[in-house]
């Protein structure tokens, strides 16, 4: 049996002629955000890399086919279906080779883009080390991805929900770069600072493209993560927000949600709790990271 890769009319016209493409994962369509403003956030992403000089490659996984880039019809099919899987290292092949339909998480997508030889991907957030993983052992399968797969992820930071000291320790220890633009401080999702520092800043998308380039010349695997802070005018302090991923974290736990459900759950609980401005705020830093991911996209092509 033989992989096949079904390749939008956009993307594969992107291929032929050499544009600069940028990956975008489906969870945030399944996962993320409620219908409609999933599939209108999904096309303003789209639109964004466009304006920006490159072409969009939406990728999952509909009726055991890997699609990179998707129609707008499948688009709309997807923010509107039911059940769909989350998809991450261990069960991307399994959901293929059942026929199944599933969303790609940052890891999923992550390998879909290398095999498609896309080398920059946009995203909402990382995930990383859940709060208690020293009890859990939650830990993401995107630190592990980062650090064996050759693809640049451009995201908000880590979702401010995880434990972030630990998640910057474990991205240390795998030797993933991480680089922010254009400030000193990691920045948290919603937040544009953890108040920790950043281990590598970048103030230009030529720099962190070339460091890409360098890294594949010297035979060093795995990929870059760019931590890109949300816009000023988006933001919601760490102060404000403290106190609302703890109760969400607290009624998560009071609910015995685990593994996968976890960050869906946290995600409705604070969307909630902050009367949907959580919501705005992540529409607005997806579009921000969709933006700087382009513009090092069309610097690799060259």
């Amino acid at each position: 049996m033989t992989l096949e890769i079904r390749f939008s009319p956009e993307v594969k016209h992107a291929r032929d002629i050499g544009l600069p493409i940028v990956a975008l994962e489906s969870t945030i369509i399944t996962h993320g955000m409620p219908y409609p403003q999933n599939v209108e956030t999904a096309r303003k992403v789209e639109a964004c890399v466009r304006k920006n000089s490159a072409i969009p490659a939406t990728i999952a996984i509909l009726d055991g086919a890997l699609h990179v880039g998707l129609t707008d019809d499948q688009l709309e099919t997807l923010g509107q279906a039911k059940n769909v899987a989350k998809l991450s290292r261990a069960d991307f092949a399994a959901c293929l080779a059942t026929g199944g339909t599933g969303a790609t998480t940052v890891a999923a997508t992550m390998i879909a883009a290398h095999l498609a030889d896309i080398r920059v991907f946009a995203t909402g957030g990382i995930g990383g080390v859940h709060r208690g993983a020293e009890n859990s052992f939650d830990i993401s399968a995107d630190l592990a991805e980062l650090a064996h797969t050759p693809v640049t992820v451009v995201a908000a930071g880590a979702k401010a929900i995880l434990d972030i000291p630990k998640t910057l320790e474990v991205l240390e220890t795998y030797g993933v770069p991480v680089i922010t633009f254009g400030q000193d401080d990691f920045p948290a999702f919603w937040s544009r600072s953890c108040g920790l520092a950043s281990p590598i800043r970048m103030d230009h998308a030529a720099q962190i493209a070339r460091a890409a380039k360098l890294r594949a010349q010297m035979g060093i695997p795995g990929g870059q993560l760019v931590a890109n802070p949300i816009p000023k005018d988006a933001e919601i302090p760490n102060a404000v927000l403290a106190p609302i991923i703890e109760q969400a974290l607290n009624d998560a736990y009071a609910q015995g949600v685990s593994a996968k459900n976890v960050t869906p759950f946290l995600l409705q609980r604070i969307f909630e709790l902050t009367d949907g401005e959580s919501l705005a705020a992540n529409i607005s830093l997806v579009l921000n990271n969709a933006k700087l991911a382009s513009q090092i996209a069309v610097e690799l092509a060259v």
